[in-house]
């Protein structure tokens, strides 16, 4: 095992810090605030019926195991990376490669999931060129620096929320609004609520968006791992609140059969009309998530790029906006092409096992830390390590051999560049003694 010191000694050099709590959380609900509700509670639906509120508590459980993990390890390791960072420190750096390798390529999934979200609720006859728009769009935003984005996501936040107070309005007061219809059974079974909990935790996944700011937020050690738990626990309270609504409003069989689960339950009551307000904060919301993960996925590209394990030319740092803008550009172009043949529930599914086995490294690195070093019960992070396996487990088929295949190739790339450094280390090595033997003529 591989146990770096933690350092930081670079890391008010390379981005600036301008984030302080109250803005890392904001950074956090703009990130979870909409996914959920708007894109992966229909699919949920899907698979546990009116058990999902069951799949809700369970995602909700293991997201809080690796968000006491992320915290931990951000205080300790106050870098851009999260996952990436805390596996190359606690494990090696193959286990760091995957993380990172798992987290760009499964957040690349979501934004285009969220991006097709959007052009769906705003435009669906013109909803591919509207996705590639939005995209291009959000990313000049994050490319003029972190500070408009926390401006930019604060105004989406607060847009956000008003919507779902709407809803919730709408459902539970519209006359059509039966309690039985939100009591949690088990009659899909288990593994269906399991996969259920598979695609909700696609919700909750967008706390470690905080942890990615390591080196722009002040004070990361303090900062962290006291904004994660907080933007959390407001987004799961939010999230029970909407779930319960909209399976007393209409039943989970309606949900499942929708695409718009949310305006389902909105339109089945005397405030139909106020749909369109439900459509344009979900299309607000899906640009909020877009927004954060384009951010997020560009810092992760920016810390594996600077350690050599993508492109080096990823690890500029823009002079004057002090963002890694090649990165951001990068994942903005890569985007915009899934978007164009992309499918949100297999986006959604793809997007979530990554992630998944994204945090099982998380906690696994959190799981070698000592008590001090970890704040919490040893408990945490291995409930978290066996509830990242067993959701991501728990997905559809196509997901996890899409899933698994994408690993295995990053694990390939990982082994073949590490053979490219270890030939040109030892070419290098042998030149000057081939050179000594040349000159003197002595071994």
């Amino acid at each position: 095992m591989n146990v770096d010191p933690p350092t930081g000694t670079a890391a008010p050099t390379r981005l600036a810090r301008k984030l302080g709590t109250a803005d890392a959380v904001v950074i956090g609900l703009g990130a979870m605030l909409g996914a959920g509700v708007f894109a992966a509670i229909a699919p949920a639906a899907r698979a546990a019926g009116d058990g999902l509120l069951i799949g809700l508590l369970i995602a909700g459980f293991v997201a809080y195991c690796n968000a006491t993990s992320s915290a931990a390890l951000a205080a300790l390791y106050p870098e851009s990376g999260g996952a990436y960072v805390y596996g190359r420190k606690r494990l090696g750096d193959a286990w760091g490669f995957l993380a990172g390798w798992c987290f760009v390529v499964g957040k690349l999934a979501s934004c285009a999931a969220m991006a097709l979200t959007f052009a769906t609720y705003a435009a669906p006859a013109f909803a591919r060129p509207l996705a590639v728009l939005a995209v291009v769009v959000l990313t000049a935003v994050n490319y003029f620096g972190v500070a408009k984005t926390v401006l930019a996501t604060r105004v989406i936040v607060a847009f956000v929320l008003g919507c779902l107070a709407l809803v919730v309005t709408a459902a539970v007061f519209g006359g059509s609004a039966d309690p039985a219809r939100a009591v949690p059974t088990l009659g899909k079974g288990w593994n269906g609520i399991l996969q259920a909990a598979g695609f909700l935790f696609f919700a909750f996944a967008g706390y470690a968006r905080i942890a990615t700011l390591g080196e722009e937020v002040v004070a990361p050690e303090r900062t962290i791992p006291r904004a994660i738990p907080i933007a959390l626990g407001i987004v799961l309270v939010i999230y029970a609140i909407v779930a319960i609504s909209a399976l007393a409003a209409v039943g989970a069989d309606v949900l499942a059969a929708t695409a718009v689960p949310l305006a389902a339950a909105v339109s089945s009551g005397r405030f139909a009309e106020w749909l369109p307000a439900v459509r344009v904060g979900a299309a607000v919301a899906s640009l909020g998530v877009l927004l954060s993960l384009l951010a997020g996925i560009s810092r992760t590209t920016f810390a594996m790029a600077a350690n050599g394990d993508l492109p080096r030319w990823l690890a500029s740092v823009h002079p004057h906006h002090r963002i890694p803008d090649r990165a951001e550009v990068a994942a903005g172009a890569i985007v915009a092409a899934i978007v164009i043949v992309a499918d949100i529930r297999e986006a959604i599914g793809f997007s979530s096992f990554a992630v998944l086995l994204y945090y099982a490294i998380a906690n696994a690195s959190a799981i070698t830390l000592n008590a001090r070093e970890r704040r919490g019960a040893l408990a945490l992070p291995v409930a978290g390590l066996f509830g990242c396996v067993l959701l991501a487990s728990s997905l559809p088929l196509p997901a996890v051999t899409g899933g698994a295949a994408l690993v295995v190739a990053g694990g390939a790339v990982h082994h073949w560049r590490n053979g490219r450094r270890a030939a040109v280390t030892g070419s290098a090595a042998r030149a000057p003694r081939a050179e000594r033997n040349d000159g003197s003529g002595s071994p």
